[in-house]
């Protein structure tokens, strides 16, 4: 279920004091990446993801294939920096309605 702009923007504001917890280099989307971006969306639900690719468009990219292989929701994209979201089974944020 699509995030409503109420949600995002109350992400956004959580997000606002985390630090990147992965880096996505020039190896792109390995499985070890993904693995243990898996495990951290379970955890905290709400990741900053450093994108150090050259041009916009394959930031782009990258950022759309990493939530789409974790089954997550981009919240926000600036400049090398993507904040992704996926809901744990066990939630520990409460989004507004």
């Amino acid at each position: 279920m699509p995030l409503t702009a109420t949600q995002k923007r109350h992400l956004r504001q959580l997000a606002h004091a985390l630090k990147p917890v992965v880096i996505i280099g020039h190896a792109g989307l390995s499985p070890a990446l993904l693995a243990e971006l898996d495990s951290s969306l379970e955890r905290h639900e709400l990741l900053k993801v450093r994108v150090n690719a050259e041009d916009r468009e394959a930031r782009r990219a990258l950022t759309q294939a990493l939530c789409e292989q974790t089954r997550s929701e981009r919240v926000q994209s600036i400049g090398h920096i993507a904040v992704i979201y996926r809901r744990a089974e066990k939630p520990r944020l409460s989004l507004p309605a």
